[in-house]
């Protein structure tokens, strides 16, 4: 049996930029950037932008309970399930599947920090510990809040109802989650899924993490490619979701595409072998079935060596119109892939590849509207992947 068609009939997007696709497409065309060099310096973080959850959370209980990633992530799942025009439909809603990329949620910086001077103080016996993290932490939380609560959130918010998948794994979860939608749809399976995934970067704790593996950029923004000399990522804050759905699904409610999504691969390089990235990248290359007219919008980190052997890669399909998310949004872990495919899809829809952000001329303008856009993603330390996003004929 023939595969079905997988088409993105509903794109949300909230990040540093802004919420919706009309203010992120304007803010891409003006080359802007929400870089914060001071608030947890020296590390440059993308902050979210303000917003009102009220527009998509309505509840404040529900608000309240759910740290910020959890409302970047719930937020964007409406935005989408607005765009594809389910929004409060029962009937679909009852049977949409969701998988979602999450990571293991935000800590109480507060009680971790009353337990941490208690016990350099010598005033924290074992039945304090037990009672501070009984009483002060939310019932959400054990330490952090649990990734598939993400997931447990937009369905009481949204009444998302069908099975439920959440994978752990950074960049490679939201790889992931997308290859196994398109297979579940292809296969009849699934007929409509809900995919993406939210990050804060807004976050003391994980800047401790990411800073002590070296990973983290210090001192000054730059954009991706201009970070040879000077690596790391600037953590940035987004949410990305998208609606997928068999064609003959969407055509049936009448549902109008942003794009299709044809192919997902991806894979897990030995990344201690030199090199492993770049075989990663040869071998998943022509797996997509590309054109020569392509373009390509890449989660490239800044980190090193993973960014510098994609960059080689680059460097051997000079054709290729680039862009870095990265540069635009600052790097979003697990939501860095659907961060992609949701601006793949946006700028086939809107018949244009928004404009080069790139000082040091990686990065080219393409005039022509885009027929077929290549997602790439090459984690920080871990995990390869490809999608080909392509124009509905």
């Amino acid at each position: 049996m023939a595969e079905k068609e997988v088409w993105i009939t509903g794109v949300g997007l909230l990040s540093s930029l802004g919420e919706g696709l009309d203010a992120h497409w304007q803010a891409l065309g003006e080359k802007r950037v929400n870089a914060d060099e001071k608030r947890l310096a020296p590390y440059v973080i993308h902050p979210i932008a303000p917003v009102s959850f009220d527009a998509q959370i309505p509840k404040k209980g529900d608000q309240r309970q759910m740290e910020m990633w959890q409302r970047i992530g719930t937020y964007a799942a409406g935005l989408a399930l607005d765009s594809a025009g389910v929004k409060g439909n029962q009937e679909i809603l009852s049977r949409m599947d969701m998988i979602i990329a999450a990571g293991g949620g935000e800590r109480d910086l507060n009680v971790d920090l009353a337990i941490m001077n208690a016990d350099a103080q010598g005033k924290l016996p074992p039945a304090l510990l037990n009672e501070k993290l009984m009483n002060e932490l939310r019932p959400t939380l054990f330490l952090a809040q649990l990734s598939n609560l993400l997931a447990g959130n937009i369905a009481i918010v949204h009444g998302v109802c069908g099975t439920s998948r959440t994978f752990m794994g950074e960049e490679a979860s939201s790889i992931d989650a997308a290859r196994i939608a398109v297979a579940r749809i292809g296969a009849g399976q699934s007929d409509i899924a809900l995919v993406g995934a939210a990050h804060n970067g807004d976050r003391g704790d994980l800047l401790m993490l990411y800073s002590f593996g070296d990973f983290a950029l210090k001192d000054q923004y730059a954009s991706v490619w201009a970070r040879r000399n000077h690596p790391g990522f600037a953590i940035g804050s987004a949410g990305a979701f998208l609606v997928m759905e068999s064609r003959e699904h969407a055509e049936a409610r009448g549902a109008k595409p942003y794009a299709k999504l044809t192919k997902v691969v991806a894979d897990l390089a030995k990344r201690k072998e030199p090199g492993a990235v770049m075989k990663s990248l040869q071998a998943m290359w022509p797996q997509l079935g590309v054109n020569d007219n392509a373009m390509l919008i890449t989660g490239a980190t800044g980190a090193e060596p993973a960014t510098g052997e994609e960059r080689e890669f680059l460097g051997q399909h000079p054709g290729l119109a680039v862009r870095a998310t990265g540069t635009t949004f600052g790097h979003t872990m697990e939501a860095q892939f659907p961060l992609g495919l949701a601006l793949a899809a946006l700028s086939i829809s809107r018949g244009a590849l928004y404009p080069a952000n790139d000082p040091t001329g990686l990065e080219v303008e393409k005039t022509e509207a885009p027929t077929q856009i290549v997602v790439l993603g090459v984690g920080h330390w871990q995990g390869e992947g490809m999608a080909l996003v392509e124009a509905v004929s």
